[in-house]
């Protein structure tokens, strides 16, 4: 159940609807090339398909601790219908990928200025080997090759397949594949594994039918654990001896910090742009100005005068109710994918962005948390930039309820088309009836709606919606 208030609700919705602009014009490049920076980098290293770690992360849950052996290829990738004009793509994948995997950095790379959900997926897609013009293998994550040693079934990768540097896939619908496989390819021989495979359809017809390559499933193999990297076991125990051993940390921090490195001008950029009055020339959006003012006026009002308290009403307000969620959840703003391990790096810096904006200090310990120590320098960097940004908002003009109502009737208009104000109306009042007894009881405490008789007014509201339905 949400702990939020109305207010709080509110608040959050305002600034959604009174940012938009914003949150187009200026912060979504660097949010994006935040985002695009972390896929990139963490893709550079072997990423484990079942568990979401990654070999380069900012998330020390989320690190894959075991030393991994892998090596970078370059596969040509064709369209299916290269003989009539189709294109061919050069993609950088890694030996230890899954095919799964493979497919997804295809389609990343064809699909690059295509939003995500207008792409093909790579469930419904078939990764082609192709060698010459008849033969080709179809790889799959799971198949009638598949290794299963004890309980543990080990999802199949490029290495698996003995897949070569500079070979030449194919990603077709899977309809469409081609299950033409030549016996006498020149495919990689000395695995046993291909052997089984060619025999297999060398004793039928040169076209088969996927249907009779049989997958591996789960009700056929009671109990049998998936992995591809690390089996979940291991790394559990690997985590728990982990934590009594300070060198095997430091060992780990010296990883996240080469990483952070790599990312630290996309984070600057982001946080630099969202703690400024004037990016590329914009101004302050109105509500920022007109709610920050409220702040300072209802602190005087009652008496505030700790600079403290006026601080971190304004992050509550604004950082840390509206911007952290974006950070952590571009995917609201931009039509894309976000990964397990992109959402814990981007967790991470939301989280960074929450130190910058508390005035309260951190005493950090061998017990802190990684991404404490992470960017333990920089955060006293980030809380000046807070500082002087909520400064520089003080020393603006301030803001007419005259100018504000006459910005909120524009921006109605401007968006009247995105919204059903009826069905807006219905839900508030669906909320209101909900609560009726309690809101009449505020009204007819308050002086100001006494003065205006709301709580009669609300009382003969509802009186008349019940008469009517």
């Amino acid at each position: 159940m949400s702990t939020e208030s109305v207010a709080e609700r509110c608040c959050t919705n305002w600034f959604a609807f009174l940012l938009h602009k914003f949150l187009k014009e200026c912060v979504s490049e660097p949010l994006f090339m935040l985002h695009c920076a972390i896929k990139q980098q963490m893709e550079k290293g072997p990423i484990d398909a079942v568990t979401g770690e990654a070999r380069y992360s900012l998330s020390e849950d989320k690190l894959i601790r075991q030393q991994i052996d892998y090596k970078t290829l370059t596969v040509c990738c064709v369209d299916g219908d290269q003989e009539n004009g189709g294109m061919e793509v050069v993609v950088k994948v890694l030996n230890c990928d899954t095919i799964t995997q493979v497919k997804e950095k295809i389609l990343d790379a064809i699909y690059k200025n295509v939003p995500y959900s207008q792409r093909p997926r790579a469930g419904d897609m078939d990764l082609e080997w192709r060698q010459g013009r008849t033969a080709r293998v179809v790889l799959q994550d799971e198949d009638i090759t598949t290794k299963i040693e004890n309980d543990w079934k080990r999802l199949n990768t490029l290495v698996h397949y003995q897949v070569s540097d500079r070979c030449v896939m194919a990603l077709v619908p899977k309809q469409m594949s081609s299950y033409n496989i030549s016996t006498s390819a020149s495919f990689p021989r000395s695995s046993s594994r291909y052997d089984a495979v060619l025999r297999s359809v060398s004793a039928g017809s040169p076209e088969f039918s996927h249907s009779l390559v049989p997958m591996i499933t789960p009700d056929m193999e009671s109990g049998v654990k998936v992995w591809h990297l690390v089996k979940n076991h291991e790394h559990g125990d690997q985590k728990e001896a982990d934590r009594g051993s300070k060198m095997v940390s430091e060992i780990y921090l010296t990883r996240l910090l080469a990483t952070k490195g790599t990312l630290q001008k996309f984070v600057d950029d982001l946080f630099e742009t969202l703690f400024s009055t004037a990016n590329r020339g914009s101004a302050l959006p109105l509500a920022i100005k007109y709610m920050f003012d409220f702040l300072d006026e209802q602190a005087d009002k009652h008496g505030i005068h700790d600079p403290d308290v006026r601080h971190t009403w304004k992050s509550n307000c604004l950082p840390l109710r509206f911007w952290v969620n974006v950070i952590k959840n571009p995917q609201f703003v931009f039509d894309i994918h976000k990964s397990s391990i992109t959402d814990a790096c981007l967790s991470v810096v939301a989280q960074t962005f929450m130190d910058s904006c508390s005035t309260s200090e951190h005493r950090l310990g061998k017990d802190s948390p990684s991404n404490k120590l992470l960017y333990a320098k920089d955060i006293p960097h980030y809380k000046s930039w807070v500082e002087r940004y909520y400064a520089d908002i003080s020393r603006l003009p301030s803001i007419s309820d005259q100018d504000m109502n006459a910005y909120l009737a524009e921006q109605a208009r401007l968006h009247s088309h995105e919204f059903n104000a009826l069905s807006a109306l219905h839900e508030v009042y669906a909320y209101v009836r909900k609560y009726s007894q309690e809101i009449v009881q505020s009204l007819k405490q308050d002086p100001l709606a006494q003065k205006q008789r709301l709580a009669y007014k609300l009382e003969q509201l509802i009186a008349d919606m019940d008469h009517e339905s």
